[in-house]
């Protein structure tokens, strides 16, 4: 059972983000606005004040999606739309526990999602698929004569809609998406509160990619994945449908420090008998890999990321950015470009 109090993780997760301007590195890269995040050491000191300023910028952009709607300009609808889901998804994000705040805000941000969806050039269906523990829920982006499939593998912290602009991104760039709750995510585990574990974990990417090969048969399926996703990435490349699989900051390191509100946080979404991320010893059965690193990364070190790098097998790739830290936030749009070109070629990875 757990026994921390989440109003106690909370407020950690408050302290941190006030006083580590690095914290917002993740939802710069996802869309937020710069300006929004200065003001908020100077705005926000309890959970109240959170979600009143949050919720102020997501009403503020729903009206302006409103607005652009009505004068007929998709692409701005899409957009406000999008940065509204973005907000609520934040303020869900603040709850380390499916309490009602969570739920109801978490279903803030799924219906500004579906709004901007109505004004998107892409398609998208929703998909559940079965595991032991439950239900998995998760989103497809079809494109006509796609080159490939790229499933999205979130990190633990996520939930696939913080992650649209991967997938409008890839989308760009003439892949379909797929994108899924995994244990201890989003809807998985908001709604139908399914923990992580590593054997659901494991469970659930196989369900993913078997999903994938009989839904779109004959395309080449590739995994993206950051941090804790890239991990699994490297690992479920050992799939024999997945062709390749393209890991940011893969998360290797054993016995770094990680910041306490993290480690409670995981705490209320995983089974606490259980190590969630997989073993990654045995890597001869991987498919080429493309990893990126960034060397101001504190939670994954160099020597780490080169002993991995020699452990692959053949058709490996290397980049890392020297003033990037962890996810190489600032770098992301690059590295999905580079990354789609390299999913179509042919090149064989050098040291």
């Amino acid at each position: 059972m757990i026994s921390i109090d989440p109003n106690r993780t909370i407020q950690k997760t408050l302290t941190t983000v006030r006083l580590f301007d690095g914290f917002w590195d993740r939802w710069i890269a996802h869309g937020m606005e710069k300006e929004v995040i200065s003001q908020v050491k100077v705005s926000v000191r309890d959970i109240s004040d959170w979600t009143n300023y949050f919720n102020y910028h997501a009403q503020a952009h729903t009206e302006r999606a409103m607005l652009h709607k009505a004068s007929r300009d998709p692409k701005k609808a899409e957009k406000h739309f999008q940065l509204a889901g973005l907000y609520y998804n934040l303020m869900q994000w603040i709850y380390p526990d499916a309490n009602e705040e969570k739920v109801w805000w978490y279903k803030k941000s799924i219906d500004s999602f579906k709004a901007a969806d109505q004004f998107s050039n892409f398609n998208y269906f929703k998909e559940q698929l079965t595991i032991n523990g439950g239900e998995v829920v998760g989103r497809v982006r079809p494109l006509e004569n796609p080159k490939g499939i790229i499933i999205i593998v979130n990190p633990i912290d996520s939930s696939k809609e913080e992650l649209f602009t991967y997938e409008k991104h890839f989308l760009e760039l003439g892949y379909l998406t797929i994108s899924f709750d995994g244990p201890g995510q989003g809807e998985t585990y908001i709604f139908n509160r399914i923990k992580a574990t590593r054997d659901r974990w494991e469970q659930f990417l196989n369900v993913l990619i078997d999903y994938a090969s009989e839904k779109f048969p004959n395309l080449p399926i590739f995994l993206f994945g950051t941090s804790s996703g890239a991990r699994w990435s490297i690992a479920a490349s050992r799939h024999p449908m997945i062709k390749k699989a393209i890991a940011v900051s893969p998360a290797i390191s054993e016995d770094i420090s990680l910041p306490e509100y993290f480690v409670e946080r995981t705490q209320f979404i995983s089974d606490q008998s259980s190590h969630m991320l997989p073993d990654i010893h045995e890597l001869t059965k991987c498919k080429p890999i493309f990893v990126f690193h960034g060397n101001k990364d504190v939670m994954v070190r160099d020597k780490d990321i080169y002993q991995l790098y020699h452990r692959l097998p053949s058709g490996k790739k290397l980049v890392v950015y020297e003033e990037e830290t962890h996810c190489c936030n600032g770098k992301l749009k690059e590295i999905r470009a580079i990354s789609a070109n390299w999913l179509m070629s042919n090149e064989e990875g050098k040291t």
